[in-house]
């Protein structure tokens, strides 16, 4: 899989935990995935289309993180992952979409994006519809881990 598709999604996320949320992460290395079950407890996941590329972006969250970035977000901690932490965690995939998308653009590459899906639950399937290999990238923060997925046709 091409770096320069891959650096702007792992730079959004960076980027948009950074700002929005307090929060550091760090990247581990990056493998290829064989299946559809998620490593985390909540995931956002985004459709993205263009003349030159199909794709799709999941972000997964552990619970613990899922639950503190919501707290450093909004001042208020849940109990358990619901639907507030589920919009959260659609609207955090649609921002590290929307600064690959910005950054891509300037290398050439347009493509439109679709509303993400936010699923969850222990060992729930990510399934992202493009034929290609899916690259996952795993995040270690202070309270979770974190899972980039990207998964292009190219």
């Amino acid at each position: 899989m091409n770096a320069e598709f891959v650096n702007p999604f792992i730079a959004g996320l960076l980027n948009v935990m950074e700002t929005m949320a307090q929060t550091t992460l760090t990247p581990g290395k990056p493998k290829k995935k064989q299946s559809d079950i998620a490593k985390g407890d909540v995931s956002g996941l985004i459709g993205m289309v263009g003349p030159q590329v199909k794709g799709s972006l999941s972000i997964t969250f552990d619970e613990n993180l899922a639950l503190t970035i919501m707290e450093r977000m909004v001042g208020e901690r849940p109990e358990t992952v619901d639907a507030e932490v589920g919009d959260m965690v659609g609207e955090v995939t649609n921002m590290i979409c929307g600064n690959a998308k910005r950054d891509l653009s300037e290398k050439g590459y347009e493509f439109g994006m679709a509303t993400p899906v936010v699923v969850s639950g222990k060992q729930h399937t990510i399934s992202h519809q493009v034929d290609g290999p899916k690259l996952i990238m795993p995040f270690q923060s202070d309270v979770g881990m974190a899972y980039l997925e990207i998964c292009f046709d190219k």
